[in-house]
């Protein structure tokens, strides 16, 4: 029997970066495509989203990032993961990241980098093809 619950998502800012548009924008086209969204808002620590990420019983946490700091904050969103057993949630990242930390990135555990562009039905048949149920 195939799983017909709604796909939770936390949309989240880590870091200080004071840019959310993106996010916003993301947080809209996946509730438009039938997702529950929880967005956290601006200056998030790895702690806090991963707590909230828990306490909402997400299926995949997005990561919006525009300020550079995403080899340091997205591994350490991952490491609490482990540590919390939280695991099966599916971590995907976007936002200005480079090309050529986005192997490193995936080596910790974030299953997809969006980069600016990237159509937004990308994303959407991302999270459905790989959410865990």
């Amino acid at each position: 029997m195939e799983d017909t619950r709604t796909i939770r998502v936390l949309i989240a800012k880590p870091g200080l970066d004071g840019h959310d548009r993106g996010a916003k924008v993301i947080a809209r086209a996946l509730r438009d495509a039938g997702m529950e969204v929880i967005y956290t808002g601006l200056r998030q620590t790895p702690e806090q989203i991963v707590e909230a990420a828990i306490q909402e019983d997400v299926d995949v946490i997005g990561l919006s990032i525009l300020s550079g700091a995403h080899n340091v904050l997205f591994p350490r969103i991952m490491e609490l993961l482990k540590e919390k057993g939280a695991e099966d949630i599916l971590v995907i990242g976007g936002g200005v990241i480079p090309h050529d930390d986005i192997p490193y990135l995936k080596q910790c555990g974030i299953a997809e980098v969006f980069t600016p562009g990237t159509p937004i039905s990308t994303i959407v048949e991302f999270i459905k093809n790989n959410v865990k149920r």
